[in-house]
């Protein structure tokens, strides 16, 4: 897909991938696929307790982001987080074992699906409330405007929350202050199961932008590279005091809203499409034209990060569950 633009200034240069930068992004995509499959069989074992969204078709946005942030960076995002998590380096094991309510999950077991988080790694909340993670994440811009230190805050939304008031408050506040803010919006099409054309009076949701002046750009969700470029330009205008910017990755969940959604409310030729656009099947062949990749090598990292979450996954389920008497609730959220 060819990306628009909108209100953007000069180019900013970008720090180019090598070779072992574009193989990473692709074992990062693999991970995190491979640990969503394992949590859609985790849950079918009766291991995950209370629902979850997973975002499998959407690797290239958390891959390709995450490999932009530094670590002292502030990175907000939604209830279908997974991925983020993993791309800012979430421990498999202990992500697991919060999905399943054990005692070594990274929030003692007490958040769930919904709520992984790590505040040491920059993560500062998974999000239930739609829309509801913006208005933090501007805050945390304002704690990296103060600090001094070129960090910035990252939030990531869908579509629908972009017809939410916090997704308004926060885009204006947020530009008339010139946070270094990046408002990243994974364009899957759909809110839950209404798909955007009857709830939003267009699908290109860059235009939302224009209303506040800001930096934006709209790209292929599904080129890993694409993300991490824009990504990466809109980083480096936010560390230069430059404000911030939107960007809109247009991508595709494989699945369903959540595990118990079937999602028959999609026309058929449209999944077909959109699968038919898989962002490892598209990366894995750009890898191999480059001749970074074979199909064997690719076959031999799938095996290896499927082995990876399945080990993950098992050293989970025979940890202990927490003592609901004795848990220290503050400590484990705000520690």
């Amino acid at each position: 897909m060819k990306a628009k633009t909108t209100t953007r200034t000069a180019k900013t240069k970008v720090k180019p991938l090598t070779d072992k930068d574009r193989l990473a992004l692709f074992r990062m995509m693999v991970r995190i696929r491979e640990f969503e499959e394992e949590v859609q069989r985790s849950y079918l074992e009766g291991l995950v307790h209370g629902t979850t969204h997973l975002c499998q078709g959407q690797e290239a946005v958390a891959a390709g982001t995450g490999f932009v942030f530094r670590d002292d960076d502030y990175v907000g995002y939604t209830y279908r987080g997974h991925g983020h998590c993993l791309a800012r380096g979430m421990d498999e094991e202990g992500a697991f074992a919060e999905l399943f309510g054990r005692t070594t999950g990274v929030c003692g077991g007490v958040g769930g699906s919904m709520h992984l988080t790590d505040i040491d790694k920059g993560l500062i909340g998974a999000f239930g409330i739609v829309g509801g993670g913006l208005p933090v994440s501007v805050g945390a811009g304002v704690t990296a405007q103060m600090n001094g230190r070129g960090q910035l805050s990252a939030t990531f939304f869908g579509d629908g929350a972009t017809n939410i008031g916090a997704f308004h408050e926060a885009m204006n506040i947020a530009q008339v202050w010139k946070l270094p803010v990046l408002f990243i919006c994974e364009n899957n099409l759909y809110g839950e199961f209404t798909r955007i054309n009857h709830s939003t009076p267009y699908e290109d949701l860059i235009r939302r932008a224009e209303g506040y002046a800001m930096n934006a750009v709209q790209v292929d969700g599904n080129d890993v590279e694409a993300v991490y470029a824009a990504t990466a330009e809109a980083a480096a205008r936010a560390r230069a005091g430059e404000g911030p910017s939107f960007i809109e990755c247009m991508t595709y969940r494989h699945r369903g809203h959540s595990r118990t959604d079937p999602a028959k409310y999609r026309d058929p030729k449209e999944v077909e499409a959109w699968l038919a656009r898989d962002p490892l099947k598209l990366y894995e062949a750009a890898l191999i034209k480059r001749k970074l990749l074979t199909r064997e090598k690719a076959e031999a990292i799938i095996a290896e990060e499927r082995a990876r979450q399945r080990a993950a996954s098992e050293r989970a389920a025979a940890a202990p569950w927490p003592d609901t008497d004795t848990i220290d609730y503050a400590a484990l959220t705000f520690a």
